[in-house]
């Protein structure tokens, strides 16, 4: 992955070897393999703009209980129900939890599907995976996230890169196995650009995308130092169609780091004071505004990871003992956040005119049990949990599936991970049906075969 930081440092970019650069660094930078530029050109799939479709995927991290905001049973015994109310939204057909009182009025603008399950272990990994690749991270395969697989199929747009993930990337959870935010088969050149900064401190910003007369010098020196490194080498084989297509390659590195655009959209300076606190001055606040901002800039896909870990600090991963929190703490520490970032996002897409091609998705790796535990929490639950959609053609005020009378089964339209990502793409107006290029150079489909969206959102 290329990652900016908070401190100013590009990791491919300044103060680089030689080596280090021809490793891997423009290519992976710009998220573009030298044959598959070509290839991508030769095919029109690189688009100038007219393509305005674009995700918004806000990952759960530690996953929401379904019995404690989307999917409440009131009906059900103390400690089935737990301690929240259903309130009314503007839209008669769906109550959610009261810690949400911002989401309840735009009720008419998400849909809910209540009925996702997996039949894989209990552990956040391995929900991470299914969820943002559609598969299990199985016989060593690991299929790329939904984002990656976009930027292989579409390219880009702009300066920008396709795919950028928010602050940064998921941590330890608590497994071993890949979380699938990664390029996986499709190799690194089609990792997602990572911010790894928080945009809510007072000094963020991005300085490695900052104009040449606030970067220095000397550091200006250093890009041209490495500007003729490469050219040197493209000198050395410039009789080799390679040659010329890496330094298009290098160029368009070159140009991602030097351009006003994403310069630009990064800023969030230029925000008023009143749109950033609408937002809420938190790191998951700001990071819905900027992916707003990246959005509106021509970035096809922005994935905001809600936590990073579930053990540094109060997430979703409500088990009730220590260092996790309780039900109620999830009300007082997590659900404000969350709540007014989000709303604030949706309003703000809607004002703007962008909801209709901004697909707005809020997923999590599983549900949470239906029964306390002596701890006053919920543990992990995949047999069934709610996900949502906005935006990006989905019908708002709708309702998908439904569980049982205590939030643990599905009793109708049960729903796949796959089914997820493959509702993504569809939003996305990619085809079902196209192929990667698997491990071993084997074709490998989008989605399984029979693999179909959520059509009921549409």
């Amino acid at each position: 992955m290329l990652k900016v930081t908070g401190n100013g440092s590009i990791t491919t970019c300044d103060g680089i070897t030689r080596r280090d650069f021809l490793q891997v660094g423009a290519l992976g930078a710009i998220g573009l393999s030298m044959s598959h530029l070509a290839t991508l050109k030769a095919a029109g799939a690189v688009t100038q703009g007219h393509d305005e479709k674009a995700v918004i995927m806000i990952f759960n991290l530690g996953a929401p209980s379904q019995l404690d905001t989307w999917d409440m049973k009131p009906d059900a015994p103390r400690e089935i129900r737990g301690p929240f109310k259903p309130i009314k939204t503007n839209n008669p057909d769906i109550q959610i939890s009261e810690i949400f009182p911002l989401h309840a009025k735009l009720a008419d603008k998400f849909s809910l599907v209540r009925t996702c399950y997996h039949t894989a272990a209990a552990v956040h990994d391995t929900g991470h995976q299914m969820l943002q690749t559609g598969r299990l991270f199985t016989g060593g395969v690991n299929t790329p996230h939904a984002g990656c697989a976009l930027e292989y199929l579409k390219g880009r747009k702009t300066d920008l890169p396709a795919h950028i993930i928010l602050p940064e990337p998921m941590g330890p959870t608590g497994g071993n196995l890949p979380h699938g935010q990664d390029g996986g088969f499709l190799g690194k050149a089609y990792d997602p650009f990572v911010l790894n900064a928080d945009p809510a401190k007072k000094d963020f910003k991005v300085p490695d995308l900052l104009p040449p007369s606030e970067i220095g010098e000397a550091r200006l020196q250093r890009r041209r130092e490495l500007r003729q490194v490469v050219d040197d080498t493209v000198k050395s084989f410039e009789a080799s169609p390679d040659a010329r297509l890496m330094d298009v390659n290098f160029q368009s590195a070159y140009r991602l780091m030097t351009s006003t655009q994403a310069r630009e959209a990064f800023n969030l300076t230029k925000e008023p004071e009143k749109v950033r606190e609408r937002y809420g001055m938190t790191r998951f606040g700001q990071c819905c505004l900027l992916a707003r901002r990246l959005v509106e800039a021509g970035v096809r896909f922005v994935t905001i990871n809600t936590f990073i870990t579930v053990f540094d600090e109060i997430t979703w991963d409500i088990h009730g003992s220590k260092p996790f929190t309780s039900i109620a703490g999830m009300k007082d520490i997590v659900a404000p956040m969350y709540d007014k970032g989000y709303s604030a996002l949706i309003e703000d897409l809607v004002q703007r005119g962008m909801l209709d091609n901004t697909l707005v998705c809020n997923l999590a790796e599983f549900g949470r049990t239906p029964k306390i535990n002596p701890a006053g929490g919920r543990d992990h639950w995949p047999q069934c949990w709610t996900s949502y959609f906005a935006g990006g053609g989905i019908k708002g005020g709708r309702v998908v599936g439904k569980s049982d009378d205590i939030g643990a089964y599905p009793v109708e339209r049960p729903v796949k991970p796959s089914e997820v990502v493959a509702t993504i793409f569809h939003s996305l107006g990619l085809d079902l049906e196209a192929h990667l290029p698997g491990p071993n150079a084997r074709p490998f489909p989008l989605v399984d075969f029979g693999t179909r969206p959520i059509m009921e959102l549409f």
